[in-house]
């Protein structure tokens, strides 16, 4: 047995001196204070491998004691072993955003739009209010860079007594129901629109369709527009629009004939032919979508 490093050694067998030769024979006296000394580092290091000794066995209590604590932690029958690819869920476990369901709707088909021209083809339908100021409002009427100032009106249910030539006629054939008219100028130039009422679109058709070269309604003077288109050459135009007919009559108010060349003239005749064609069209819109919303 030995204590630290160059401690005395016993052998079997005789007998030995335990303090070595240092000391010389056995009856010489010991050195007490050498002894001691060599007693003092001795227990020095043995105090030294103690302390070491027991921080060693502090840091396997401590651990013993970590391993405890995993080991509660993770009881209930589970592994201990923590983050291993074996302990994570499968692909099947994990709830994926693809494997939701989006709410379903029955498919529905939306109503189809109203037609505003079923409105206007037949006098069943058209039930809104009329009347040349209505069609017609307003005191001027501007059509691209043309400004056109409103002049008299006109409203009969005696067709034949607002129009001339073979239209009397195509109009009575046709059982025209009422004749609208208004009258714009500009400078020099005039129109007059007329507007024929029948009870059907097909009635207006047949009207546009019987219309000749002849078939031209009578210009509407009056209000600082003087007569016009009366015994004068002028431009005219005959269409149908649902069951309205409307023709226009265009020219100058100083007596003067039209002729080709008098683009002015047949500006004021297309310009007005096309608003009457946009006011009849608004009209059927307007009624289509008051039926929209159950007006």
């Amino acid at each position: 047995m030995s204590f630290g490093q160059g401690g005395s050694q016993w052998s079997p067998g005789g007998s030995h001196n335990p303090w070595g030769d240092q000391w010389g024979s056995s009856n010489q006296t010991p050195d007490w204070a050498a002894l001691a000394e060599q007693s003092e580092t001795r227990n020095k290091r043995r105090r030294l491998l103690l302390i070491v000794g027991g921080a060693i066995a502090t840091v396997g209590i401590g651990a013993a004691v970590a391993v405890a604590v995993v080991s509660a932690d993770s009881g209930g029958g589970r592994n201990t072993t923590a983050n291993q690819p074996g302990d994570r869920p499968g692909t099947a476990d994990i709830p994926s955003a693809s494997t939701k369901t989006d709410p379903s709707f029955e498919p529905t088909t939306a109503p189809p739009p109203l037609d505003p021209k079923e409105f206007i083809s037949s006098s069943g339908k058209d039930k809104a209010p009329i009347s040349p100021d209505i069609l017609f409002p307003g005191s001027q009427l501007t059509m691209g860079d043309n400004v056109y100032r409103k002049g008299p009106t006109a409203d009969t249910k005696d067709c034949a007594s607002a129009v001339q030539g073979t239209l009397d006629k195509v109009l009575n054939d046709n059982d025209c129901t009422r004749f609208m008219r208004v009258t714009y100028y500009k400078g020099k130039v005039a129109v007059t629109a007329g507007v024929a009422l029948f009870d059907t679109k097909a009635k207006a058709s047949d009207a546009k369709a019987d219309a000749d070269k002849k078939s031209v309604i009578t210009s509407l003077s009056g209000e600082g527009v003087p007569a016009f288109c009366r015994t004068t050459i002028c431009y005219t135009s005959t269409n149908s629009y649902g069951r309205y007919a409307y023709f226009t009559v265009a020219g100058y108010t100083d007596g003067k004939d039209v002729t080709e060349k008098d683009k002015a003239v047949f500006a004021a005749g297309e310009d007005l032919a096309e608003f009457t064609f946009r006011q009849i069209h608004r009209r059927g819109e307007a009624q289509a979508s008051a039926a929209a919303n159950g007006q």
